[in-house]
């Protein structure tokens, strides 16, 4: 038989959670300069920060 969860770790996980809505997953395709193929760069940037860290 599982065990149950704790009230504690509910709370732990709801504020993770509501914390986690505040970044975005930023997918750039680039340029490959040998083949010239592109490829996909994934980071997980604050929802503030986006515009910043595309003007890179």
């Amino acid at each position: 038989m599982a065990k149950a969860a704790s009230k504690n770790a509910k709370i732990k996980d709801a504020k993770a959670a509501a914390d986690a809505k505040n970044w975005t997953k930023v997918i750039r395709t680039v340029r490959s300069p040998k083949t010239g193929a592109y490829t996909f760069k994934e980071t997980i940037v604050h929802k503030d920060k986006i515009q910043e860290h595309l003007a890179q």
